[in-house]
């Protein structure tokens, strides 16, 4: 038998007769199109929404916003290639009805609706939690590092800054040598180089001093640690890798019944810490529930931040957390605290002091100032720390130091205990719900990272960054929901 052979190329072919027949009933563009075509641009606060009275007529932005969201499923980023596409692919043509926008255009529109773009997100979210896709019960936090538009070379810690200098320096003072050895001859002899040559390569590293003086005032003056010369926002971070690279720290809240995004924040902090309490609120107002339980990994743990987010109705459960730690009491008198379990301090910011497991006061007594770790100021009570029972700390005299970040400018004596009662509680996570977090979480980062090729930014600076994941992650959870209803069944729950 012949193998399997293909159409004669000089052989004339007709496509189908309407652009209709392009795509089939189960095809996800016709959830993209059939999404987009019941938004209210308007409503959402998308420039030129509405076409001009005069002058030449501009593409309807549901247009572009649909050409996008295609782009980001399927693995399309780039305005440039989003331009070719549109001219090739027929799930394109058939989706903006066989317009092809050049790449400026639609590079435009993206960035003149940076900020709104979150809008449509949280639009689709409101659509999932009326198709009670959301369980509103266990959300995952999690944060991920993607690659920013700076290189590693274009990046700079103030010690990178303050040794180029140094060895600059050390440079200038060769050349200024060898400028004085060769004052008493014209030109160079054998393969030594001239005093205008030496001349000028030494303008040039007094040129290279210059600027990096100029970084170097630059981060003393605004108070940062690193300086980004191509995307200033971005910054250098540890990865997943545990190698060191200039990225931006996206983080996530996402549902455990259906691994759907709830809410998600972009920032240039190179760590976990503090985002259980922002992002678990944030998450409850949108789901619009009283109670929730997050969980979330080691990097997250935070005495402040967990405490804070207990108090505010929320379940916590930490990977690694084991301990017991004192808060005020809301009411009622407070139980007599004997012993504890691996216990942590806590601060309370309303009356700037700090409790030791405890539950002994601790006062606001002195600030250090570090360069490389930061401002703290100190808390400690040494009457207490003499008559306690249990020694937490093997110091001189028995006394318990507890320091927390806080500027100079922050930090004052002034303190308020009158009328504290302190109780103790346990923090220790349930078993079960960590195990599930991996699941939960890791879910969405992979398939943006790897399925949708969207694990680095095309954009520039932390507001461009924040309306392009708000591409990624609105056409990840469409994505999602087809997978989970198949397509006609959204549509027709769309209606």
């Amino acid at each position: 038998m012949e193998f399997i052979k293909g159409e004669d190329r000089l052989q004339g072919l007709l496509l189908p007769d309407s652009i209709e027949d392009y795509v089939d009933e189960n095809n996800s563009a016709r959830v993209i199109d059939a999404y987009i075509n019941s938004l209210d641009l308007i409503k959402l606060g998308f420039s030129k929404a509405e076409p001009n009275a005069t002058g030449r007529p501009k593409y309807n932005p549901k247009d572009i916003l649909k050409l996008y969201v295609y782009g980001y499923m399927n693995r399309i980023r780039s305005s440039r290639r989003l331009e070719t596409e549109s001219k090739r692919n027929l799930e394109l043509i058939w989706l903006l009805g066989k317009l092809s926008p050049d790449h400026k255009t639609i590079s435009r529109f993206r960035h003149d609706n940076v900020v709104v773009l979150k809008n449509v997100f949280y639009n689709f979210v409101q659509l999932c939690l009326k198709l009670g896709l959301y369980g509103k019960e266990l959300l995952a936090i999690d944060g991920s590092k993607f690659k920013a538009v700076n290189s590693r070379k274009r990046n700079f810690t103030k010690k990178q800054i303050h040794d180029k200098i140094t060895k600059i320096t050390e440079k200038i003072d060769e050349y200024l040598d060898e400028l004085d050895g060769n004052d008493a001859a014209e030109d160079a002899v054998g393969g030594e180089k001239t005093k205008e040559e030496i001349a000028q390569i030494i303008n040039g590293l007094k040129d290279r001093q210059k600027r990096y003086k100029g970084y170097e005032s630059e981060l003393e003056q605004t108070g940062l640690k690193q300086k980004s010369l191509t995307d200033e926002e971005s910054r250098l971070m540890a990865t997943a890798s545990t190698k060191m690279d200039v990225c931006y720290n996206v983080q996530t809240v996402v549902d455990a019944k259906h691994k759907l995004i709830v809410e998600f924040e972009v920032c240039n902090q190179g760590n976990d810490a503090n985002f259980i309490t922002p992002m678990a609120l944030s998450a409850k107002q949108i789901l619009a529930v009283d109670t929730i339980t997050i969980v979330a990994d080691a990097g997250y743990e935070s005495m402040q931040d967990i405490t804070k987010a207990m108090g505010l109705g929320i379940d916590v459960h930490v990977a690694g957390t084991d301990f017991d730690i004192c808060v005020p009491a809301d009411s009622g008198q407070a139980n007599e605290i004997t012993t504890h379990h691996n216990g942590r301090c806590s601060y309370v910011a309303d009356r700037n002091i700090a409790l030791c497991p405890m539950g002994n006061v601790l006062y606001p007594v002195f600030h250090t100032k570090c360069k490389v770790k930061g401002d703290k100021a100190g808390f400690y009570n040494y009457k207490a720390c003499a008559q306690c029972t249990c020694k937490c700390t093997r110091a001189a005299h028995g006394r318990f130091q507890y320091k927390i970040p806080m500027a100079k400018k922050d930090f004052t004596k002034k303190y308020n205990d009158q009328g504290l009662r302190v109780k103790q509680i346990r923090i220790k996570p349930d078993t079960a719900i960590i195990k599930q977090r991996k699941s939960i979480v890791e879910h969405p980062f992979g398939t943006i990272k790897r399925s949708m090729d969207a694990g680095y930014c095309l954009t520039k600076g932390l507001r461009n960054v924040k309306g392009e994941f708000s591409l990624a992650f609105l056409a990840y959870n469409i994505k999602r929901v087809i997978n989970i209803m198949g397509v006609r069944s959204l549509i027709l729950n769309m209606a």
